[in-house]
């Protein structure tokens, strides 16, 4: 199942934002227990390329997907690619868009390029954005959603940044492919101190809130 399926599937994916992860292995499991199974590592990690590296090389044994998020530039594609990234996300469009949609392209992974607008969600489809992040959502809502399915029916859009357990559901009724949880899920205090056994209380209590 590749991760589009797979996002079909479970309807989220989780975006991990702590100053450390003492093990990623150990996190992805913890998720993966949880019932999220796509798993976002981002740049806003401190030597982010190592814990990606560690959660690929154990992907075998924990059953996640792991991807780089927060890409900004092609050398950040480039590092993560060789980390072992199964996708990458950007937080937006910048000047290196098209160089970080390409990298993945050429190592046959997907990418998820970010957007606010109909303009850039229509930027990322021509640049061949696989899933279209939509970034921060919580400041439009799900009937946003709703709205962007009107010129854009059938693409899959993911609302990013505000999306919790009171509002995922909705979002989901609103179109949206899969939903990205966030600090929900994954605290940076409970990433940092290793308490597994929280974030698949955590993990678990999101998804059956979808």
């Amino acid at each position: 199942m590749n991760t589009l399926e797979l996002l079909r599937a479970d309807r989220v994916l989780t975006v991990v934002r702590a100053p450390e992860i003492s093990d990623a292995r150990d996190l992805c499991a913890a998720l993966v227990a949880g019932g999220i199974h796509v798993v976002e590592l981002t740049y806003t990690t401190p030597d982010l390329p190592r814990h990606l590296e560690r959660a690929a090389s154990t992907a075998g044994e924990t059953g996640a997907v792991v991807g780089a998020g927060t890409v900004q530039t092609a050398d950040q594609a480039t590092q993560a690619i060789n980390a072992g990234a199964q996708f990458l996300v950007t937080p937006g469009q910048g000047p290196e868009a098209a160089a970080i949609a390409e990298a993945a392209h050429a190592a046959g992974i997907p990418v998820v390029l970010g957007a606010f607008t109909p303009s850039e969600v229509m930027t990322a489809l021509a640049l061949g954005s696989t899933a279209v992040k939509v970034f921060p959502a919580h400041h439009l809502g799900p009937k946003y959603f709703k709205d962007l399915n009107g010129p854009f029916p059938g693409v899959p859009l993911i609302p990013s940044g505000g999306v919790n357990v009171t509002n995922a559901h909705d979002f989901l009724a609103a179109g949206a492919l899969a939903v990205s949880a966030g600090t929900d899920v994954v605290s940076p205090a409970d990433v940092a101190a290793a308490n597994w056994p929280t974030i698949t209380t955590k993990a678990k209590t999101f998804c059956a809130a979808l």
